[in-house]
């Protein structure tokens, strides 16, 4: 995409390609670059700092190949690098660019679910250790309870493609009802990663009919609409051909047939070396 400014769209692994699937069907017209730092994954388990190194590097990487935006598709890096690299290295490195998250596009509305201003959160242990959702929903909605679960087996499962399987039913139960046993009047739960979304016909079998499941992609996808309306110095910049390019610093293989899972389609990745 030489001479263009593809918007960024970036995961630690596949997960992300659910919130891309939403940004093109929404908004098709943009070209898109996304990249899954596969050979690094799980950013779940990894500290504060590393996932802020690796996620920074990534941006950088994005930088270097024209875009000026980038949407961090990855609760995790949302959770644990997104805030240090917007106030510490962006004004260093371009203070024109942009690098935007999915925690604060959910959190703004998740509360206009529940009845019962009682929420639970499933996510990876990175995204629950940091109480990033904690924190945000307390400021836009205070008076609505908060539980959390991490789900660190969740992330694996759907990566190497046995989510869907009946050995999953016991993983996929037992953190579900971890989080139940916190509150019996949780009636939303929130997916906080790009990977659950997969998971959303399991994880029906084991909660009651009437608890709201909340995935995040078509969530990012209108609050990126709206972000573009609202900026539109930024949103001219972005180049509009249609185009998707996919890379991956792992195998092109591996990625190319979780697309197809992930993001409804078989697309075609590009190997590339992060340093």
């Amino acid at each position: 995409m030489a001479a263009n400014n593809p918007i960024g769209v970036f995961d630690s692994g596949y997960g992300g390609l659910t919130v891309l699937k939403e940004l093109v069907n929404k908004l098709p017209q943009y070209d898109y670059l996304y990249l899954g730092d596969n050979a690094r994954a799980p950013y779940g388990s990894r500290s504060f700092d590393v996932v802020y190194q690796y996620t920074l590097q990534c941006v950088n990487w994005f930088f270097k190949q024209g875009c000026s935006l980038v949407i961090l598709a990855c609760n995790t890096a949302s959770a644990k690098a997104l805030r240090t690299i917007q106030q510490k290295d962006l004004p260093k490195i371009n203070p024109d660019n942009r690098v935007l998250g999915v925690i604060r596009p959910t959190v703004e509305i998740i509360g206009n679910y529940t009845k019962t201003n009682t929420i639970g959160i499933l996510g990876t242990n990175g995204t629950i250790q940091s109480e990033s959702y904690l924190i945000e929903i307390k400021k836009f909605f205070p008076d609505i309870k908060v539980f959390q679960q991490a789900c660190p087996l969740w992330v694996p499962l759907v990566e190497s493609n046995e989510y869907d399987n009946e050995g999953a039913d016991y993983f996929i139960k037992k953190y579900i009802d971890e989080l139940m046993k916190q509150s019996k009047n949780i009636d939303t739960i929130l997916l906080a990663c790009t990977h659950y979304p997969l998971l959303i016909k399991k994880i029906r079998q084991f909660t009651s009919e009437s608890i709201k499941i909340i995935s995040q992609g078509e969530i990012v996808a209108e609050s990126f609409k709206n972000y573009l309306v609202s900026h539109p110095e930024i949103e001219k910049n972005c180049s509009k051909n249609g185009r998707i390019e996919l890379y991956t610093t792992d195998s092109e293989e591996d990625f190319d047939r979780h697309s197809a899972v992930f993001f409804g389609r078989a697309l075609k990745s590009k190997h590339i070396n992060i340093e």
